[in-house]
């Protein structure tokens, strides 16, 4: 064979190279794993929290934990899908509904017990699976990314709730107290928030100005990450 011969592309490698496509990412992944297992701590962590009818102390310090190992696992998972690629719909769904079966567990579960107010528990899931179906309603106009206040709402939140669950007294009581009124304060806000970002996006997005300008015009907007 000469340096000719040598040159040419070979005709067999480069069609079979050129129609292999990215892989597609499988919803068994590390990230995923970690976001099944969330939602498995759910129902050990609700027996916990009433068992004895709320009157165990080790029960409550044992859901404690259980309900910390949970809070942990949904920022592992976010940043592992992020970082090594492993976004998928199956995290994209099962996300959200683990973290709203965790944090409506926990605040059905403390006003089963009588601990919490059932306005506080009605308010705070209502505000969560109406902030959730917003995204969906508006994902054809683009992404609403988690806000500040979102973030911080979901810390408050997550530290009103470990410190219901123990089984604290007296001065632990008040902070506990203290902390849940500002995370609900918090809660009501960043709700208010979601929905006029909502309206504003409907309003400036791409898609409504190609619609604006062409009625019926198609236009795509990315899928939310997880």
């Amino acid at each position: 064979m000469n340096q000719h011969d040598s040159a040419l592309p070979d005709p067999v490698v480069r069609p079979v190279a050129a129609a292999v496509g990215p892989a597609q990412v499988s919803a068994w992944n590390i990230a995923n794993a970690f976001t099944i297992a969330r939602l498995l701590l759910v129902p050990v962590f609700a027996w916990l929290l009433l068992r004895g009818g709320g009157q165990d102390s080790a029960g409550r310090v044992a859901a404690f934990v259980i309900f910390a190992v949970a809070v942990a696992t949904d920022r592992i998972d976010g940043d592992l899908a992020r970082r090594r690629g492993l976004v998928t719909d199956f995290g994209k769904i099962a996300d959200p509904i683990a973290d709203k079966a965790l944090i409506g567990s926990a605040l059905v579960g403390l006003s089963v017990l009588g601990e919490l107010p059932w306005w506080v528990t009605v308010l705070v899931l209502a505000r969560e699976i109406g902030v959730t179906v917003l995204r969906f309603v508006v994902i054809r106009h683009g992404v609403m990314p988690a806000s500040r206040g979102g973030k911080a709402k979901t810390v408050l939140q997550a530290v009103a709730i470990s410190l219901y669950v123990l089984p604290l007294s007296g001065l632990g009581h008040a902070v506990a107290v203290a902390v849940m009124a500002l995370a609900v304060l918090v809660t009501v806000v960043t709700g208010l928030d979601y929905v006029l970002r909502a309206a504003r996006l409907r309003r400036t997005s791409l898609r409504a100005q190609k619609a604006r300008a062409v009625p019926g015009a198609p236009a795509h907007a990315p899928r939310p990450e997880r």
